[in-house]
């Protein structure tokens, strides 16, 4: 299937994410609902996860689409969206790039390492991406910072999509990023 994100340029069409809903992933929403029989409104974030896990981020018909569901009302939704950083409104990069903040990885500098591969990609670092990441223009690079990816004894370390990278050097930004050119 394929992802149309949502363009604010109004250049090309919009295709809401509750039209395009494939049969898997609602099987998934309607098998999680039933694990939440006395409130279906406990079911919200679990449909979120799973409703980003598959396109990437949370529309404005998705909101609405998965209020319904459970009998809500679109804000109960949006607040959550909202309230939660791991939720986008706005599509990322075809690669994620995620630098460590905590403290072993910041001591071994990962704020400058968070930089290095913002301005390698073209992303402003001081630009302010509220749920949606800070992505490269060419939409292939997300950046953004993240709490502990659990290899503190090797810091400063970032997550590339699903690839750890330990000990990661200002100087090491370019040969990393040659690996996800698209």
């Amino acid at each position: 299937m394929e992802h149309h994100p949502v363009s604010s340029s109004g250049n090309s069409p919009v295709i809401a994410q509750a039209e395009t809903i494939p049969a898997d992933l609602l099987a998934k929403i309607d098998e999680a609902v039933t694990h939440y029989p006395v409130s279906k409104r406990s079911a919200s974030l679990p449909l979120l996860h799973l409703w980003q896990n598959h396109f990437g981020f949370i529309d404005d018909s998705a909101v609405k689409w998965i209020a319904a569901r459970l009998d809500l009302e679109p804000i109960n939704i949006l607040e959550l969206v909202t309230f939660y950083p791991w939720f986008r409104q706005q599509a990322p990069g075809k690669t994620i790039i995620r630098v460590c903040r905590t403290l072993s990885c910041a001591m071994a500098g990962s704020y400058e390492l968070r930089e290095k591969f913002c301005h390698s990609v073209g992303i402003d670092p001081a630009s302010d991406h509220h749920h949606g990441l800070p992505t490269s223009p060419d939409g292939n690079y997300s950046v953004e910072f993240v709490e502990c990816l659990a290899s503190c004894g090797s810091a400063p370390v970032c997550l590339i999509n699903d690839d750890l990278h330990e000990d990661v050097t200002e100087a090491d930004v370019p040969k990393i990023l040659t690996q996800y050119l698209s």
